[in-house]
């Protein structure tokens, strides 16, 4: 099936239209061309009192490299729902132009449950990365002057901690020196090792995701830790300057975007943090509009429960009060045969898992089991059974048949759906090695998590200047349950190690980083963008 041409075929609402049928009138909404919109931040705050529908997050287990089809799961359900009578926003992420150019070449959902304009929304979109890059690279450019212009602040260059970011995936880009200098007689700036990370893994974006209004952003982007003086005292965004300016490259970012599914079912698309090195959630604003708007707000958080969804609910729902009514963990007879190598049964043990991780945060959950065209119907079958036995299980066909293949997950999520008290990974007040060992050992199943020198040396000097208390956000393949993407199935016996330790000071958290993960993707060995092109009438290609 071409998900190109079913995107441009759909007949696609004017987004004003759309935006009225959660009740946003035209004065509340800026037209950005025919069917994208930004939401004034007057909106959200206006509807800040009102009763809060019900937040249904979606999450899977630890997927293949091709996906396993999760955001377009989430897409569907959030069709279904109006098929049977409920009103229901769709939020989930803003794609990143690394993996579309590289492994994924687009991830706008898929068939006939796609966000639209898809190829819009897959490239440039409402420019929302440009201007997180554009802010992350002004701090950069401002560290670096300064210390140019005289350094008063006694930064010492191999203490700087904030780097640079581009939209695009460089492996290249990874480790590099700047201020060698240029023509004769004009200097370069101060010499010193430096990076470039993917915007997406950006503490901006982080920032922009959990803001709520201009000055709460403002807050957070002063308390980004920039580099330490040769004293090692912190240095913060706010000794630097220009937090202002970052703000005002970030004014229209910060406004949730809306557009519309293949069945013109209102969409919130916004905000693009990675799982794997970063929190992995659409912004808090999308949410806050969504659950104020609709009976039902369906969400995604990225990968599996290990990632996104723990940071979900440890990093988000712990901080704004928030906490899902029930969860959907996708699987796929694709993914589940990976971990078996080949068996159903043994591959189970990693569903067995993901759903023992939602269930310890106190949230009902719908397993649905995602079928793809080439799927032997006895495995789909039989997967299924194999689920069914431990939570409510419902086999769904959003890519072939859109919201009315998947109302059977609608009707399982509504009868599941119930407020609990949410329950946390860990306490805010434990050390961040008692908060790292509580996630190893509860969420992956590792036996021991074993610390770099160096990671050693930055908890100690992040809790002694008062960042201990913070939540953590793991980096970690989403390959696998431990760091090792080759590891499949449940293991057990394991040992995790954390090589480094930063600091998201400003987005309110602590990044620790296990294994070979990084902050900067490469291109896979034949990059989807080898498969795109556009025509003399503009017809699209490749961009799936």
């Amino acid at each position: 099936m071409d998900s190109i041409k079913i995107a441009q075929e759909a007949e696609l609402l004017p987004v004003h239209e759309v935006a009225s049928r959660i009740g946003l009138g035209e004065d509340e909404v800026t037209s950005w061309g025919d069917f994208k919109g930004k939401v004034r931040l007057e909106a959200v705050h206006r509807r800040s009192g009102r009763p809060r529908g019900r937040l249904v997050l979606v999450t899977t287990i630890n997927p293949t490299k091709w996906g396993e089809g999760k955001t377009t799961v989430t897409i569907g359900l959030s069709q279904a729902m109006w098929k049977i009578g409920h009103s229901s926003v769709l939020g989930v992420r803003e794609p990143s132009l690394g993996p579309t150019m590289g492994i994924e070449g687009g991830a706008a959902g898929g068939g006939y449950s796609q966000v639209l304009p898809m190829e819009d929304i897959n490239l440039h979109f409402t420019g929302d990365l440009y201007a997180v890059s554009s802010a992350h690279n002004l701090l950069a450019a401002l560290l670096n002057n300064h210390m140019y212009h005289g350094n008063r602040k006694n930064i010492d260059s191999k203490s700087i901690l904030w780097h640079r970011v581009m939209d695009m995936a460089d492996r290249a880009l990874r480790r590099i020196v700047v201020g060698l200098g240029g023509l004769e007689g004009i200097q370069g700036g101060v010499t010193h090792e430096d990076k470039f990370d993917i915007t997406a893994a950006s503490e901006v974006m982080a920032v922009l995701c959990l803001s709520r209004s201009i000055p709460e952003l403002k807050e957070k982007l002063s308390r980004i830790l920039v580099a330490r003086d040769f004293d090692g005292n912190p240095v913060w965004a706010s000794d630097i300057g220009g937090v202002g300016a970052m703000a005002l490259l970030l004014k229209d970012a910060l406004r949730p975007n809306i557009v519309q599914t293949t069945e013109n079912t209102p969409a919130f698309v916004h905000g693009g943090p990675f799982a794997n090195i970063a929190h992995g959630t659409s912004s808090i604003l999308s949410t806050l509009l969504g659950l104020s708007t609709a009976e039902y707000f369906i969400t995604e958080a990225g990968f599996g429960s290990d990632l996104g969804a723990e940071k979900f609910f440890n990093i988000v729902c712990r901080a704004f009060g928030i906490h899902p009514s029930a969860t959907v963990l996708v699987v796929t007879v694709r993914s589940v045969k990976r971990h078996g190598r080949g068996s159903l049964k043994d591959g189970f043990e990693n569903v067995r898992k993901h759903i023992e991780n939602l269930q310890g945060f106190n949230v009902p959950v719908v397993v649905a089991v995602n079928r793809f065209m080439d799927d032997p119907e006895e495995d789909v079958r039989a997967l299924a059974e194999m689920c069914q036995n431990m939570v409510r299980t419902v086999v769904v066909d959003p890519y072939m048949k859109g919201g009315e293949g998947t109302i059977p997950l609608a009707e399982a999520v509504v009868d599941a759906a119930e407020d609990r008290t949410p329950r946390y990974t860990y306490p805010l007040d434990a050390g961040l090695r008692e908060k790292i060992e509580l996630v190893a050992g509860r969420i992956y199943g590792a036996d021991k998590v074993v610390y770099s020198v160096r990671a050693e040396k930055q908890i100690e000097y992040l809790e002694g200047i008062g960042l201990g208390n913070l939540p953590i956000c793991m980096a970690k393949t989403q390959y696998s349950l431990s760091e090792d993407p080759k590891l499949l199935g449940r293991p057990e016996g394991f040992k995790l190690h954390i090589r480094e330790v930063a600091a998201s000071s400003g987005a309110g958290f602590i990044v620790p980083f296990t294994g070979t993960i990084t902050t900067m993707p490469g291109l896979p060995r034949t990059p989807s963008a080898m498969g795109m092109d556009i025509d003399e009438h503009g017809r699209i290609s490749g961009l799936f």
